[in-house]
This record gives structure tokens, sequence and C-alpha cells, in this order.
């Protein structure tokens, strides 16, 4: 586990069948949040939602007529995140966004530069043998 460190969680409230051009939205979202190089995006999909209009977002007993809410989630630091908001205005005609500062832990045993950190805290120590595989 990495120290935490400050990040903006950036959330965006929309539905499977809002648009941005001929593909779904929260498809473009993640693909321009992808081409701007943010750190990471996760869709998720409820199964039943209601915003402004009152409306409810809700499955249909066709497939093809679901209308179910979709949150995006993005985290980032704060100047990426700011960059990246004048882009997803351009890209949403409704829809609600919302901004969290966050703590961020990153777990994994490929989080780049982790061993050389280790070696130069250690300043010249050998590695445990855990450590080094």
């Amino acid at each position: 586990m990495d120290l935490p460190h400050d990040a903006v969680l950036l959330r965006i409230f929309t539905s499977v069948d809002d648009r941005y051009d001929r593909t779904p939205l929260y498809v473009a979202i993640v693909q321009k949040a992808r081409e701007m190089q943010m750190a990471g995006a996760t869709v998720l999909r409820g199964p039943l939602g209601y915003g402004h209009s009152t409306r409810l977002h809700k499955g249909h007993l066709f497939p093809l007529t679901q209308d179910l809410p979709v949150v995006v989630e993005i985290v980032d630091s704060e100047a990426k995140i700011d960059g990246f908001l004048p882009v997803l205005d351009g890209m949403m005609e409704s829809g609600l966004v919302t901004l969290e500062k966050a703590k961020v832990l990153q777990y994994g045993r490929q989080r780049a530069g982790f061993v050389q950190r280790l070696r130069d805290r250690l300043a010249g120590h050998p590695l445990p043998p855990s450590e080094t595989s």
C-alpha cells in the first residue's frame, strides 16, 4: 500500500439512453478520460433512479427500451479533473456532476516505481527476499 494522497472524485450521473453524437454518453466519457490519460474511470449501472425531471429511469420488459441510470466515476488529481470539466461540459446535455475530495490508497504489485522507491528509502540496505520477487 502506498501512502494516501489527495485526489478528487468526479461522479457523473446520467442514463444509458443519453448520447454524445451516436455513442452512449457513458462510453464517450470513459473514452475521452482515457484519451486524456486520466488515472481511471468506472461505470456503474443502477436498476432504478430518478433525477431533476422526476421521471423514473428503470429497466423494461424489452431490453431495447432500457433506460437505466448510469454513474461514471473518475478519480485523479484536482488539476487533471479541472482540465476534464470543460470537455465534459461540451459532451453533456443533461445530468448531474458532483466533485468530492478523496484520499487515495493504491494497492497492487504493479505500482510503478514501488521497488525503486523502497530501495531509495533503504539507501543501500539489502531488500528482504519478499520484496525482490
